[in-house]
């Protein structure tokens, strides 16, 4: 808000937020960040998965593309595959797709390079004993993985995937330059109709604060059990 004589008005007031505001902008845009985190997290955990298991294969003709992807994704700004994504994959099947559409399968695909990479910390972190000690019961490398090696690479990576998931989170906000509606996108919305945009990010802001530092400190807790299990 502009004052008169050419000043920023820094009068904040917050008065305007009731429930009836929150429902129909906040809570609208942070339904979608929560589904787009959920389905992110849980395709991004197979698609990694797969990755993970193409690098340890010990092929190359699995390990190389893998290692290009994974590499490829993470030197990449995760707006810039947004937008790329949003603006290359209707021109390739010829209709578009929808912004939220397009958020879910590049953040899936983006992220499933960084979960790769924690899997295979996972898997590796496996003694190598185990996985001799299953090939001599006659087990198939499938059925080592299934059975073995992955449930006890899950366990011991999980407080690492759930905190990149809580980063997923805060990366859901970068899709509003594609116009996805977002919880960002509803305080955005919320602020300009009622003339207050300051406050409306700064609520914003305060509200990712207070979710990641929450979701963080449960992180925190479920790691200390973990290794109290152990």
């Amino acid at each position: 808000m502009v004052r008169p004589e050419g000043g920023i008005d820094m009068n904040l007031d917050f008065s305007f937020y009731n429930w009836d505001l929150i429902s129909n902008f906040v809570l609208k845009g942070l339904y979608f960040s929560l589904i787009l985190t959920l389905v992110a997290t849980i395709g991004g955990v197979l698609f990694g998965t797969v990755l993970a298991l193409m690098r340890l294969s010990g092929k190359k003709w699995l390990d190389v593309p893998a290692t290009i992807y994974v590499n490829g994704m993470r030197s990449i700004p995760l707006v810039m595959v947004i937008l790329w994504f949003f603006l290359l994959v209707p021109a390739i099947i010829g209709r578009p797709i929808g912004a939220e559409v397009s958020a879910v399968i590049t953040f899936i695909a983006f992220e499933a390079a960084y979960f790769s990479e924690i899997m295979r910390a996972g898997i590796q972190s496996i003694p190598r004993g185990q996985v001799y000690a299953g090939q001599a019961l006659g087990m198939t490398y499938g059925q080592n993985m299934k059975l073995v090696v992955l449930p006890q690479a899950f366990r011991n990576m999980l407080p690492v995937l759930l905190t990149q998931t809580i980063i997923l989170f805060q990366d859901t906000s970068l899709v509003y330059a594609i116009g996805a509606y977002d919880m960002l996108k509803g305080f955005e919305v919320a602020g300009k109709n009622f003339g207050r945009p300051i406050e409306a990010y700064l609520a914003a802001a305060v509200l990712y604060f207070v979710m990641c530092y929450a979701l963080s400190w449960m992180v925190k807790r479920l790691h200390q059990k973990i290794a109290i299990i152990r």
